[in-house]
């Protein structure tokens, strides 16, 4: 319907789960962008909370025109299969009629902001001095990432924090994803919660660990996403080169977040 629209983040195209699932379908990155729009266009359409009940991957593929998309799509994190339905995770977030809504108030609210704070520019050319109250932004309320959080139950979404730590489990869940326990270290831990700590994102416990664990397996396909194929490999239609050189660019930044 004319004038239906869904929410997308200019820093979509820059996320590593578009990298990764370019890497894994041999497309360029731009191109995963815009199928990633067809799909998310599909469930707004077709769906109220992004769980797709009688929708099969073979669907989806063939809407898009990429054979194992959705594979690709789940192995990222942005979309879940659970006893044979697609759902795309948090979607009530970003997408339906309240979302928009939200999103819509905000957008109103940011601008009433921004002509307030031109109109306190224009004021202070002029010598009248506002309040303090009003001339200073004011700050978003976050959660406290100096001190080490509590306990969580298991379902609480929270913000990363500067002092959140892997649960004791995360040794066992490495080792059932094929990763040495040692290739999680101060370095890697350290830019991960670096990358998400000033973002909107909040997830439980184990989807942090689960997008830890996804970058830390990315952070060890790059090198073999960056080796040169025999010429011709790719066949027509395929800029294996691009896609090396993109990578490359964004090697620093493979470990972060590991496409809502």
């Amino acid at each position: 319907m004319a004038g239906d629209w869904i929410k997308f983040e200019i820093g979509t195209p820059d996320k590593p789960e578009v990298w990764q699932i370019a890497a894994d379908l041999h497309i360029d990155p731009d191109a995963v962008v815009g199928k990633l729009l067809r799909v998310w266009s599909w469930f707004d359409q077709h769906t109220e909370n992004g769980n797709a009940r009688s929708v099969t991957k073979m669907l989806l593929d063939r809407l898009v025109g990429v054979a194992g998309f959705c594979d690709a799509v789940i192995a990222s994190g942005w979309m879940r299969e659970v006893d044979g339905e697609l759902l795309l995770p948090n979607f009530d977030r970003h997408n339906g009629k309240t979302a928009k809504k939200r999103a819509l108030t905000a957008k109103r609210v940011a601008d009433h902001k921004k002509k307030k704070r031109e109109s306190n520019d224009e004021d202070n050319a002029e010598g009248n001095v506002p309040s303090v109250t009003s001339a200073l932004p004011r700050e978003d309320k976050r959660e406290d990432i100096s001190t080490p959080s509590p306990a969580r139950d298991a379902r609480e979404r929270f913000p990363m924090g500067s002092a959140w730590e892997p649960s004791s489990g995360m040794a066992a869940r490495l080792t059932m994803a094929g990763l040495p326990p040692d290739c999680l270290g101060p370095d890697a831990l350290g830019e991960f919660k670096s990358y998400w700590l000033n973002r909107d994102d909040r997830l439980t416990q184990g989807e942090w660990e689960h997008k830890l664990i996804q970058n830390l397996q990315s952070r060890r396909r790059t090198p073999h996403a960056q080796t040169p194929q025999a010429s011709g490999a790719g066949g027509p239609g395929h800029d294996h080169d691009g896609v090396r050189k993109a990578l490359s660019d964004v090697e620093d930044r493979s470990w972060a977040e590991g496409l809502g």
